[in-house]
């Protein structure tokens, strides 16, 4: 065995700052904390190269003594316990004296600082664990902390590191909800010299939520207020009808720290069971107070999750704050007429049901829909042009000998006068008829054996309003119309070119969006736009739809689009094949006609049709079965018939 030794202090340095600094994300948690923790009322984040080569963070707080400065970098040096009974009710959100003493291990940092009382701040300047500058400096109340080339010195570290964009992403994530955690703190970031978020600092919670989500989030929240056995629970929760795709939108705060908890996740959803469709789920901004000896929150190293001395109290605190809010709410659902009467249908087509015996053209099939410009092109055709009406004759002129031929033609009385030789030789050429032009004989039309007509379908009924049962060609078919008309849309989704697939919505359809759903939408916008979807960004973590393929009904724009980028986010390979294919999948099925529906005779008939009459409906996108078949002979001998 080796011998044991002790290692070198750079190195021990630099084992525990991988505890801590993960990524540039970690090391913005970790001084937005700080900043918080020093009494700050506006912070300013800023950041370059998803802040591997540039982090800064600058505070209005309360700054640190000149002669305390070294120390706040040396490990396990903090102001915020004293003894041991300090862990018992932690109250700050920083408390291990970490955080500055691993970030100067494997970075360049800066800090400019001064106190309410001093004349001049403080310079100090230290890389890699060693003190390079440390001097007086003229600065603003507060502290600036300066964070250059993150890893410079543990290129293992900076090797797993994801592109700039993802990094800036994870970054944006944490200020965000330090945000949404401390509304009476304005926060100011900056995104590559470019401000992408601010909040009023008005302590108002609805204000940064709006700032950081946008308007139509903020429209559809209900207010949370409750309290029980010392817990209080505040903030706001998405009403049922502005229910979303994902938990995406969850955000939970203890004592102002966002934290993780699925127990308490379990419970504000529970709070919206009969009252929220199956696969939606609801979204929310939730701060829980109670006592900090009830709660420990040194668990894990990001803080994120925490103990309860009693969960089923804290539990039960959120279920019933939520669904007191639920109860209360005496808003109802508004129907938009604009909408009811751009889908009616006129009554001219309503009346086109009767059939008569003369030949008509054929219909398109129920399901398809028509692009504005094939069904102008359709009208012109159809509409009968008016008659050309015939030149008015020109009266007679008074000169010429073709003048007074006419004119003895017309009136009997004339006297008689010589036709000229030009006009005998002009007529003379009419007379005579020209050789006939050879014309071409056409090619003998090619023998082709006639395609044997289907035989005809005999639809039985519907079961369940989710089941076609039809019998054709000796056989009994039962077919989930769901499953099947997916897949018809699904495959005329893939073949119809993209110039023809799309239609601009009349209204442009905002969409509110969590911040990794915003980030792989605007990555993939090339994708979206391949598949028929025409996307915008409109800033605060919001989307703006203003075409679509033609086949999708306008109202399931924002799911769709919200539940492609949860796809997105969980596809796990950058193939655009696949994604293409994803979305035309999710397309298809908002698209798709929906079990428990109410159809017409002729449109399950048109549909069985459809699929028995083609090969290429047997699957739905997803894989499931499009129909199943049960002979004469099975079914008779399921009923004892046949022995």
């Amino acid at each position: 065995m080796a011998a044991i030794q002790v290692l070198p202090k750079h190195i021990a340095e630099l084992i525990a700052a991988g505890e801590v600094v993960e990524r540039p994300a970690s090391v913005v948690k970790e001084l937005l904390e700080n900043a918080i923790d020093a009494g700050a009322s506006a912070i300013t984040v800023e950041i370059r190269n998803g802040g591997v080569s540039y982090i800064r963070v600058t505070d209005n707080g309360c700054g640190i003594a000149r002669e305390d400065v070294p120390k706040a970098f040396l490990s396990h040096a903090t102001s915020k316990l004293h003894t041991a009974q300090d862990l018992d009710a932690i109250l700050t959100l920083g408390f291990r004296g970490e955080a500055l003493a691993s970030v100067a291990a494997v970075a360049h940092v800066e800090m400019l600082t001064r106190q309410s009382g001093e004349e001049t701040g403080t310079s100090y300047a230290i890389s890699g664990g060693e003190q390079v500058r440390y001097d007086t400096a003229g600065c603003p109340l507060g502290t600036t902390i300066v964070v250059r080339d993150l890893f410079y010195n543990t290129p293992a570290r900076m090797k797993f590191l994801k592109k700039d964009v993802s990094e800036a992403n994870a970054v944006a994530d944490v200020v965000e909800r330090i945000a949404l955690s401390h509304p009476e703190i304005s926060i100011r970031f900056l995104r590559e010299g470019r401000q992408t978020l601010i909040t009023p600092g008005d302590n108002k919670l609805l204000s940064v939520i709006y700032s950081v989500f946008g308007r139509v989030f903020a429209e559809g929240l209900l207010p949370v207020s409750y309290a029980l056995d010392g817990v209080e629970v505040t903030g706001y929760v998405t009403r049922p009808t502005s229910a979303r795709p994902s938990r995406s939108m969850q955000y939970f705060f203890l004592n102002n720290r966002s934290i993780r908890s699925r127990a308490i996740a379990a419970s504000m959803e529970n709070a919206f069971k009969n009252a929220i469709m199956i696969g939606k789920f609801p979204g929310c901004v939730l701060h829980i107070n109670l006592p900090a000896q009830f709660v420990d929150v040194n668990v894990h190293p990001a803080k994120t999750e925490v103990r309860f001395s009693d969960e089923r109290r804290v539990s039960a605190c959120v279920y019933y704050a939520v669904r007191s809010a639920i109860e209360t709410d005496e808003t109802r659902p508004k129907a938009d007429l604009s909408k009811v009467t751009q889908k009616a249908k006129p009554v001219a087509v309503q009346l086109q049901m009767v059939e008569d015996d003369t030949p008509k053209a054929k219909k398109q099939d129920f399901w398809s829909k028509m692009p504005a410009e094939d069904y102008r092109q359709g009208a012109q055709k159809q509409k009968p042009k008016p008659p050309i009406p015939s030149p008015a004759p020109e009266p007679p002129r008074s000169t010429g000998g073709a003048v007074r031929l006419s004119a003895a033609k017309d009136n009997p009385f004339a006297p008689q006068q010589e036709e000229p030789d030009v006009i005998n030789a002009f007529r003379k050429r009419q007379q005579e008829k020209p050789a006939p032009v050879p014309q071409p004989q056409p090619a003998p039309p090619v023998q082709t054996t006639p395609q044997p007509a289907p035989r005809p379908l005999r639809l039985i009924g519907e079961a369940f309003k989710t089941y076609i049962l039809c019998e054709y060609d000796g056989k009994l078919y039962i077919i989930d119309k769901h499953a099947a008309h997916e897949r018809i849309i699904f495959n005329r989704l893939k073949e119809t070119k993209k110039e023809d697939a799309r239609q601009v919505l009349l209204t442009p359809v905002q969409i509110a969006l969590s911040k990794d759903e915003y980030n792989v939408i605007l990555s993939n916008l090339a994708v979206f736009e391949t598949c028929g979807f025409l996307i915008e960004d409109f800033g605060n973590n919001c989307v703006v739809a203003r075409e679509c393929p033609m086949l999708l009904d306008t109202d399931d724009v924002q799911d769709v689009v919200l539940e492609i980028a949860d796809n997105l986010l969980s596809q796990k390979t950058d193939i655009q094949a696949e994604k293409i294919n994803r979305i035309y999948e999710t397309a298809a099925c908002k698209a798709a006609i929906k079990a428990g529906n109410k159809n017409s005779t002729a449109e399950l008939k048109a549909l069985a049709e459809r699929v028995l009459y083609h090969d290429d409906v047997r699957y739905c996108p997803h894989g499931r079965p499009v129909l199943i078949e049960m002979s004469r002979y099975d079914l008779e001998k399921q009923f004892g018939r046949i022995q």
